[in-house]
């Protein structure tokens, strides 16, 4: 799909989701009341529409949720609209209860509007859907598109093509180097075309908007006249710069110093995504400084008169891709606890690369308690408004950790470290084994959405009030 009917597809269904609040925020305002002038606050009520249109605009523009509008099937649609709804309403709930609207504005009208907004919304989807689809299948909204790839990969990339393709596209041929002679026949329903010495001129009087090109074996030469003769033409082509069996999925297009590149990296995510992240980070961070600032006084007594040695104990770890920075946590051991550990260490319980014992001499009697109610984390919100944490990560190593990392484990720092993680609230306690915490590291890694961040800190929350925090 060109640029423009995208941006005209994600706007289009901007406006749309934006009447549709409109009319459904009337409709259950009116079917309630039976008009307009008995509905109590009229500011508040209309303060709580344009919530809902702002949580639109936002939720539409930086969680991207229309991106696999046309490829949605009617089951993944109803899924999707039902997912924005619910967010939709915790976040205006959460603002209406804040702003102290909660109380004047009417629960019934909240209520009956989520039900027409659901329905509503889901109607004009499906609509637009069949409307765009029937647009993007006519002749003049096709994109005409041929294949020249080799014959053994031809099956192949066809296949992946009409997978990933948009609907407007229609492959109109293959042709591939090999074949030369004038062969008919077809390939997996795509018609053969053979790259005899008039291909060119033959495409010339072809139909044809953009080619796309996937020859790893063909000559440089080769590749330059092909794309010169489409080029001449004016017919934009599509060269493929993957490897063959080089983690196809994980490639992306992009320019480095003034040249055309294909950048291969497993992280794979929306730039908007990562700000959101960012920001949630930032929020956290406050909010966390501000419990932590709380809390500072009585900790601080409790450490000071429990044993001597400073409150804040700070140590160097291991950043994203081997930064380094310093950590900060409530002192929860006794000042001689680094020289202590080698005379522990053969009481290891953790195996691999991780030290833990269940009950280690070294923390204080303050120790375990705020080590058991993860009171002894809370200065590493300082660390999370810095950036050198995230709320949600991986385990950040420490120094020594780091130096006997192999490439396996090298992965698991490739993304910012967190206050807690997946690993953290998946039993963390009983985990007794250091493969075991990088899985659930790379596992995070691989799967990372601001869903899972979501569920992870919620998760963290329940295993902290329900006492289950580190040994």
């Amino acid at each position: 799909m060109n640029q423009k009917n995208k941006i005209m597809e994600i706007y289009g269904l901007w406006f749309a989701d934006l009447v549709t609040i409109g009319i459904s925020f009337i409709l259950a305002t009116y079917l309630r009341f039976g008009n307009f002038r008995d509905m109590g606050d009229k500011t508040i009520h209309f303060q709580v529409c344009l919530l809902f249109l702002l949580f639109c605009t936002i939720y539409t523009f930086f969680l991207d949720w229309n991106r696999n509008f046309l490829k949605r099937s009617i089951l993944k649609e109803l899924k999707a609209v039902i997912q924005y709804h619910v967010i939709m309403l915790l976040v205006v709930q959460t603002v209406m209860y804040f702003l102290q609207w909660a109380e004047p504005f009417s629960r019934f009208v909240m209520g009956l509007f989520m039900i027409l907004n659901v329905i509503i919304t889901l109607l004009v989807h499906l609509a637009i859907k069949q409307v765009l689809r029937m647009h993007y299948r006519s002749d003049l909204s096709q994109i005409k598109m041929l294949v020249i790839t080799q014959r053994e990969m031809a099956a192949q990339v066809i296949g992946r093509l009409k997978e990933n393709l948009d609907v407007n596209y229609r492959l109109v041929g293959v042709a591939c180097p090999e074949i030369d002679t004038e062969m008919s026949g077809e390939i997996d329903g795509i018609p053969l075309i053979p790259m005899t010495e008039r291909f060119i001129e033959d495409m010339t009087l072809t139909a044809l908007d953009e080619v796309f090109i996937h020859v790893p074996d063909l000559k440089q030469k080769q590749v330059e006249e092909i794309l010169g003769g489409f080029d001449e033409m004016g017919v934009d082509c599509h060269y493929c710069l993957e490897l063959q069996g080089i983690y196809s999925d994980r490639g992306r297009m992009d320019n480095f110093g003034s040249y055309s590149v294909i950048t291969y990296t497993r992280f794979q995510s929306s730039y908007k995504r990562l700000l959101i992240k960012r920001v949630m980070d930032i929020a956290g961070g406050l909010v966390g400084i501000v419990i932590t600032l709380l809390f500072f006084p009585f900790v601080a007594l409790a450490i000071k008169l429990d044993s001597p040695g400073p409150v804040l104990f700070s140590q160097i770890r291991i950043g994203r891709n081997g930064r380094r920075f310093k950590i900060y946590k409530f002192r929860s051991m006794y000042m001689d606890a680094e020289e202590r550990k080698k005379e522990l260490e053969k009481q290891n319980e953790i195996q691999g690369l991780m030290f833990k014992i269940e009950n280690d001499p070294r923390i204080t009697k303050v120790g375990k308690f705020i080590r058991k109610t993860s009171i002894d984390e809370l200065p590493q919100f300082y660390n999370v408004l810095k950036g050198d944490m995230s709320l949600v990560g991986t385990r950040p190593p420490t120094e020594d950790e780091f130096e006997k990392y192999t490439q396996y484990y090298r992965r698991r720092i490739s993304m910012t470290p967190g206050l807690t993680g997946l690993w953290q609230v998946s039993g963390r306690s009983e985990i007794d084994d250091f493969d075991d915490v990088v899985k659930y590291d790379l596992k995070y890694i691989d799967g990372w959405s601001l869903t899972l961040d979501a569920k992870i800190l919620i998760k963290t929350i329940w295993v902290v009030f329900a006492g289950k925090g580190s040994k």
